[in-house]
């Protein structure tokens, strides 16, 4: 029974006293902003035909949908096309300053908004990779996920806090301003105006603690609530990246063409799918190879929830999924999906693996060389997957 309490204690003291996974949140993080800003970047030609007001979807159909289901979307603030460039500008800026880590908390705020406007806008836009990104922006808000890799642990490492200087309280007070705006407004349905109000209260309590009592038990306090936060986020984002593969394996497990091994010949005959089709001819004219690619698919998706808790399969399986996601990338034309996959198979990712690799990088860089391991061993201490 004791032994028991004392595991018991340990491990909320774990919990509580640190945020886990302070590498595979960063990659996260970095991930999803690259996928998302990519994907802007990519489609900018295109805005006003997927989110914008040349879209088949109109500004009014999406506001009968939204007032509907309760979603969010800035973009029903007005239909003008003013504003609609200015949302699609934040919502890269907000993207741009995730994937660096600089002012992270309303940084993800920020891409948390932009994503669920653009996607709510327009609902019928989307390759399946938007429905993870839509989930990962809301879970990322949860995260501490700029411990490392990001802008904020460089001002925190050189000026001691990461929410030294005047650029955070600005940005949080033009938040707020536009958040006042929206509520007085009746911009927000009751849902949202509570997790917009509740974020923006902590973040700015959080910011004068940190200024006036640093170290006192109002600091740890936070901090606290800060990690258990941050680790119920990882172990959702954990546990949405297996639901993910255990329903698509499942359903899978239930179609005639892949019982039969035929299902990936299919879409290697569509002109949607096939970028290019010399290769995808090549693959089509091998049943083997088509047999087994459809059989491998369904037993690593079926198998992998079952796996995480095994080192040495886990990451097997990991590495396998990731050179999937790259194939569908390549072959059916579906960059955006692949790397919102991969991003979410990251999570999963081993810290060693990923000190490995944020060393290697720091290398690469001007006049870093000798500094690289001294920085990867004043970063913190990992603790998640190995």
């Amino acid at each position: 029974m004791d032994g028991v309490r004392t595991g018991l204690a340990a491990a909320l003291a774990k919990v509580t006293g640190q945020a886990l996974g302070p590498y595979q949140s960063a990659v996260v993080r970095i991930g999803f902003a690259g996928t998302w800003l990519f994907f802007l970047l990519r489609e900018f030609p295109h805005r006003h035909e997927l989110y914008g007001p040349d879209g088949p979807w109109s500004w009014s159909l999406a506001e009968r949908l939204i007032a509907s289901n309760g979603a969010f979307s800035v973009l029903m603030w007005s239909d003008s096309a003013v504003w609609f460039e200015i949302v699609y500008a934040l919502a890269v800026l907000a993207s741009v300053a995730l994937l660096l880590g600089w002012r992270t908390r309303a940084a993800s705020v920020l891409f948390m908004a932009g994503v669920l406007s653009l996607q709510n806008r327009s609902v019928f836009m989307g390759d399946g990779g938007d429905n993870v990104i839509h989930l990962m922006a809301l879970y990322l808000v949860l995260t501490r996920c700029a411990q490392v890799w990001s802008l904020d642990a460089r001002r925190a490492r050189l000026r001691g806090s990461a929410s030294a200087g005047a650029a955070g309280p600005v940005l949080w007070g033009v938040l707020g301003a536009v958040f006042a705006y929206g509520v007085l407004t009746g911009r927000f349905s009751a849902g949202w105006l509570a997790a917009f109000a509740t974020v923006w209260v902590v973040c700015g309590l959080w910011w004068l603690v940190d200024r006036h009592d640093r170290h006192g038990e109002g600091r740890a306090t936070l901090d606290v609530l800060a990690n258990v936060l941050h680790n119920a986020g990882m172990l959702v984002i954990m546990a949405e990246v297996c639901l993910i593969y255990a329903t698509a394996g499942w359903y899978k497990i239930q179609g005639s063409r892949w019982q039969d091994g035929t299902a990936l010949y299919y879409p290697l005959g569509l002109d949607y799918f096939t970028p290019w089709p010399g290769l995808s001819a090549l693959l089509a004219s091998s049943g083997t190879l088509v047999m087994l690619l459809s059989y491998g698919t369904v037993a690593v998706q079926v198998a992998f929830p079952f796996t995480v808790f095994n080192r040495r399969i886990k990451n097997v399986l990991l590495a396998v999924m990731m050179l999937e996601h790259a194939g569908i990338a390549v072959l059916l034309g579906l960059p955006f999906f692949s790397l919102a996959m991969i991003a979410a198979d990251a999570v999963f990712l081993p810290t060693v693996f990923l000190v490995w690799l944020g060393a290697r990088a720091a290398a690469l860089r001007p006049g870093r060389r000798e500094r690289a391991p001294a920085l990867a061993a004043a970063e913190p201490s990992p603790a998640l997957p190995r």
